[in-house]
């Protein structure tokens, strides 16, 4: 069995070569240590007031950039 390259793979490479192969610890080593390492930015603070808004913002940002995405047409009801 050939070593596999996983510093050589894009992280969808990774990702997809994760999904395929899920009994390979080295594998799922390699993807967690990856995202691990990516710099982590705080949205807001669980005191901050608009809290709710700056969340659903960071989602819908994240929705939209993401190319595999499909339009979401759900909506948060916040009047209960």
């Amino acid at each position: 069995m050939s070593q596999v390259n996983f510093e050589a793979m894009s992280d969808a490479e990774l990702r997809l070569y994760f999904l395929e192969n899920r009994q390979d610890r080295a594998a799922c080593q390699a993807y967690l240590d990856r995202f691990s390492q990516r710099p982590k930015s705080i949205i807001a603070s669980p005191s901050d007031p608009d809290f709710d808004a700056k969340i659903q913002a960071a989602i819908r940002q994240k929705l939209e950039s993401s190319p595999s995405s499909q339009p979401a047409n759900n909506t948060v009801d916040r009047t209960e």
